[in-house]
């Protein structure tokens, strides 16, 4: 059966259920996303609390649901299999809220599931109870989502009750905010204990000026936010930060407890009767449509060759980009090994944001930041490299920077997903700013792939995933071949180790012609520049 044949049946039976098709894909895809995830941590991030309850009204609705969702294609097979048995309505919603987890930093490579939450809290030793409630950014801050955790703060608010912690309410952009603002929902948040933040990245990438615990004490936060790594909310290693839905998150702020399980327990109002929460509901879409907000965007002017920007050179926290080396068409000989990195390695630990995000601006300040907390294979210690022509051991960037001062080039080797997480450009240019010419691992993630590319760095796979065990830290590296460089066609490596001996291995990559000509151009805004150039 083609994938066209397969989405027309899928179609089909969406308009016999009354289900839009948006509806099941949403469900299609975080089911997916779930069932897929391994190292990395996927969730489903909004939705299947409180869509349970629009999903099942009939038997035979639930099994035609479940089969578009749940069901499987047969390799070879002409038609789709359809479940023999009817899955029941308390099946599907065990089903579905299985789907609900709960992630913690101290245990980020597994998901607990939300019933199982405070056994693991109470032998990990995980505070129960939450600190502060965060909903919103890029990721989970859609106006359905805004709406559904306004009907579960509404019904809080009219036994008496709301958030017991501070609610912090991140909208994702613009049309969000003003959309919420103008239909009540900001205001009913409000009420409810919350604070509306500008629609930026906020928390979410430790842009949090956290003043309710100090610096080393262990707490428990709950947010909606993408990510939970060490410290990424508020430069406190100690937080325990936990990644749940948003409707989670706002029903957990009424009890301010981990042990709190909104879809059982009750919670007693202001005038002493219990209630149980309603599955929450909210619009996918505004009735009125969105709102476009303020627009800020401001042209430039249709000729910019007169104009100059002026930066003082001793402010540390803006600068401007100078344009990156252009290939010399010299195969890269006896690069420096900088790091070879062992295990996880995230955009966080490559450039950590936090207090570091000040320097956003200032590609050379924020650099002092690359690798703090990678873990180097030679020592199986954070920020410590030895420096090859020294002999000395040093932290990651200033040793970059002593290469990069003597005119060395390095490379960095990684494990599996390297650079998973948010799509942080400066994981990308602070290596290439700082030397780096290459970056060879296991495997990438794919936004940080095409990062690398767009700087003029060699994002490389090894083509047997063993070989990265052959790399030694003392290691010169060189890639040959460079001038035949083509798309699909792999690229020759030598590893010289200090013995004199040697190891030849092959390296993947996935540049198209395009992105080649940003390597041999230096970068993709050299090209652009290039090309704007040849054009007049």
């Amino acid at each position: 059966m083609t994938e066209c044949e397969i989405e027309n049946y899928k179609r089909t039976y969406l308009e016999k259920l009354s289900l839009s098709e948006y509806q099941v894909k949403t469900l299609e895809i975080r089911t997916k996303r779930q069932n897929q995830c391994k190292e990395c941590i996927y969730m489903v991030t909004a939705s299947l609390f409180g869509k349970i309850g629009k999903l099942h009204d009939k038997t035979s609705r639930v099994k035609k649901i479940n089969d578009i969702l749940f069901g499987t294609f047969t390799g070879n097979s002409t038609i789709y299999e359809i479940a023999n048995e009817v899955i029941a309505k308390e099946q599907l919603e065990a089903q579905l809220k299985k789907k609900f987890c709960l992630l913690s930093y101290y245990n980020k490579d597994k998901s607990n599931k939300t019933y199982s939450v405070l056994n693991n809290a109470k032998n990990n030793d995980w505070p129960v109870e939450i600190k502060v409630g965060l909903i919103g950014s890029c990721t989970n801050s859609s106006y359905e989502d805004m709406s559904r955790c306004a009907t579960i703060a509404k019904e809080a608010l009219a036994h008496g009750r709301k958030s017991k912690i501070p609610f912090n309410v991140t909208p994702g952009f613009e049309q969000i905010r003003v959309t919420i603002e103008r239909d009540g929902i900001a205001q009913i948040l409000r009420e409810f204990r919350g604070t509306i933040l500008a629609n930026a990245c906020g928390p979410c990438i430790g842009q949090w000026d956290r003043k309710d615990v100090k610096k080393g004490e262990k707490n428990t936060i709950v947010s909606s936010y993408n990510r939970n790594f060490t410290g990424r909310n508020d430069a406190n290693a100690a937080t325990h930060a936990f990644v749940i839905s948003p409707e989670l998150v706002t029903a957990l702020a009424i009890e301010a407890r981990l042990d709190f399980d909104p879809t059982n327990d009750s919670i007693k109002g202001a005038d002493g009767k219990e209630f149980k929460l309603s599955n929450p509901f909210g619009d996918e879409l505004p009735a009125r449509g969105f709102y476009p907000g303020q627009d800020t965007y401001q042209a430039p002017p249709a000729d910019g060759s007169a104009v100059s920007v002026v930066v003082e050179p001793k402010f540390n926290r803006l600068q401007l980009l100078e344009p990156f080396k252009v290939w010399d068409e010299k195969d890269l000989e006896d690069l420096t090994i900088l790091i070879k990195v062992k295990g996880k390695c995230t955009t966080n630990h490559i450039s950590a944001a936090g207090p570091w995000l000040k320097y956003r601006d200032h590609l050379d300040n924020i650099s002092n930041n690359m690798f703090l907390t990678a873990t180097n294979s030679d020592n199986n210690k954070i920020n410590e490299v030895q420096n090859q022509c020294t002999g000395e051991w040093g932290v990651v960037p200033d040793t970059a920077r002593a290469y990069k001062a003597k005119g060395i080039s390095w490379v960095v080797f990684g494990h599996e997903n390297y650079s998973e997480g948010s799509s942080r450009e400066y994981a990308a240019l602070e290596p290439r700013h700082l030397g780096g010419y290459t970056i060879i691992v296991k495997s990438f993630a794919r936004i940080h792939e095409t990062n690398l590319k767009k700087q003029g760095v060699l994002a490389l796979t090894f083509v047997d995933s063993k070989d990265y065990d052959k790399v030694q830290p003392t290691d010169k590296v060189s890639l040959v071949g460079l001038n035949v460089f083509t798309p699909g066609k792999p690229l020759k490596c030598i590893l010289r180790h200090t013995d004199r001996s040697s190891d030849k291995i092959l390296l993947n990559h996935t540049f198209n012609e395009q992105q080649i000509q940003w390597f041999k151009s230096g970068s993709a805004l050299n090209r652009m520049k290039q090309l704007a150039v040849e054009s007049k």
